[in-house]
């Protein structure tokens, strides 16, 4: 029974590689902060953009926008590690599983209620905040 169940995981659960921590490059211009690989980063944790803008608008405490290049804008000076920080705190939050540690994961609403569906492990929990 292990061995079909196991035949029926999706591939891409089968393997064991590391997840790989995307880096923001961000730059100040003025009283502005401005990330220039914002885009292909939301996409490499498959979320969509205007969530992830939504989270560092409210964790910076600014407007944020994003720009018609797909660039996030920020009122406001920020260190190039305050923003990978902001990041790394989104994706502990919003994309890696609770329980199994992988970032296969989608949010789905069910009843009113965001929650973070794993596709790994068919784990699903709520998520806090947005």
């Amino acid at each position: 029974m292990l061995d079909r169940l196991y035949a029926s995981l999706p591939e891409k659960t089968k393997k064991h590689e590391r997840f790989q921590l995307p880096e923001a490059d961000s730059f100040q211009q003025g009283n502005k902060t401005i990330v220039k690989n914002f885009t292909p980063i939301v996409k490499a944790l498959n979320r969509d953009i205007g969530h992830a803008t939504k989270y560092l608008a409210k964790e910076t405490a600014t407007n944020a926008i994003i720009d018609e290049t797909g660039r996030l804008v920020l009122n406001g000076r920020f260190s190039n590690r305050q923003i990978n920080d902001l990041i790394k705190s989104y994706i502990n939050q919003f994309v890696i599983c609770p329980e199994c540690k992988r970032p296969d994961t989608n949010i789905t609403e069910k009843q009113g209620i965001k929650m973070l569906h794993c596709e790994a492990c068919g784990a699903i929990s709520a998520v806090k905040g947005l």
